[in-house]
């Protein structure tokens, strides 16, 4: 009867730890503390409107040059091009609106955030069209999340640091989309439509296709995030029985 009793709280804490990473929003900076509708978002972010993590003030400053989000500004080595900053733009909506990022987040400890993602897997043609609409625009960086020269408010460029095109600092697709936010991203040769990887941005007449992905990984438990919340669950779990 106990080891009946230990395989039943073993599935119960693996079912928790799976419904745990689905419809969430991280503990960071901008996003809610549950996802829920949107009466409007704004353009780009618009396709999360019927279940959402941002605001539409938060949907808003997606769209500028350097808003109030984090201060950041995509002309730091010149003017991006239009075609370069709309992938910026849905990369930033996917962060601050999606509810399916739970299978990859991470817990960390910033002080503008308790929360990230880790390897999301972008689908392979949502990482190469970023590379390629981007490839002739101009950074001084490899990692944008460090290392910037902050004195004036918004990130410059470090003293000594060269602007070129973006293909030269990120040869590849994979080198782009994995290094630039520090692993937030994994390059795949998965498909748009496959249900095994994060679109970055959708038609929302289809209804949100990362919602079946991330159902997916929660269940297969091929996250880190989800070893994680297993094993406190469990932990947690034990300790009640002592």
């Amino acid at each position: 009867m106990r080891a009946m009793g230990q395989v039943l709280l073993l599935f119960l804490a693996m079912a928790a730890a799976q419904e745990s990473m689905l419809n969430v929003c991280m503990d960071a900076k901008h996003q809610k503390t549950k996802p829920g509708k949107e009466d409007k978002l704004h353009e780009q972010c618009a396709p999360w409107k019927n279940n959402a993590c941002c605001t539409l003030n938060t949907s808003q400053a997606a769209h500028q040059d350097a808003s109030y989000l984090y201060n950041f500004n995509w002309n730091h080595c010149g003017a991006m091009s239009e075609k370069c900053k709309k992938h910026f733009i849905q990369d930033t909506c996917l962060y601050e609106c999606s509810p399916n990022l739970g299978p990859w987040i991470s817990k960390v400890d910033q002080s503008w955030r308790k929360e990230r993602i880790l390897e999301v897997p972008l689908c392979q043609e949502d990482c190469e069209n970023w590379w390629e609409d981007c490839q002739d625009d101009m950074t001084c960086k490899e990692n944008w999340h460090r290392g910037w020269n902050w004195t004036e408010g918004i990130n410059r460029c470090p003293v000594g640091a060269m602007c070129q095109k973006m293909k030269r600092v990120f040869p590849k697709p994979q080198d782009l989309c994995e290094k630039i936010w520090s692993n937030s991203y994994k390059y795949t040769t998965l498909s748009r439509g496959s249900g095994l990887c994060i679109q970055m941005w959708f038609d929302p007449a289809n209804g949100n296709p990362n919602d079946a992905v991330a159902k997916h990984y929660a269940s297969s438990g091929e996250t880190l995030a989800f070893h994680s919340a297993l094993t406190l669950l469990l932990s947690s779990a034990l300790l009640g029985l002592l």
